[in-house]
């Protein structure tokens, strides 16, 4: 039952990015979106957005990693895998790149408007 557990996890972390998107911060005056935490274990580098974005990057890799090798683990019939856990380990990774190239969209969209942008 840990992969169910694991889905639960993600959607929890999903549900605290969104709410933290949406209700912004108070700070010194000005009204601020909160950082997003990393989805993985992974440390960005600094408080820096490129560092966080790299972090993010890393950490869907990992998943699609992991699912690939859970995968092929099955497919070999190790007996510790079972299809359960493979296709939940498989619906992560998808969620997650998708949940990647959709931030990457709005990132694409948000250079686009500033260099419509007159000054």
């Amino acid at each position: 039952m840990s992969g169910i557990s694991g889905v639960d996890q993600i959607l929890g972390q999903i549900r605290a990015m969104r709410q933290q998107t949406t209700a912004p911060a108070e700070i010194g005056g000005l009204a601020r979106p909160q950082g997003l935490q990393a989805p993985a274990p992974v440390a960005p580098e600094g408080d820096s957005f490129s560092g966080m974005l790299k972090a993010s990057v890393q950490a869907v890799n990992e998943t699609q990693t992991q699912a690939g090798n859970m995968a092929s683990a099955w497919e070999r019939g190790d007996s510790e895998v079972s299809l359960t856990q493979v296709m939940v380990s498989l619906q992560k990774a998808d969620v997650s790149f998708k949940a990647m190239m959709e931030v990457r969209n709005k990132m694409v969209d948000a250079y686009q408007e500033v260099m419509r942008m007159s000054i």
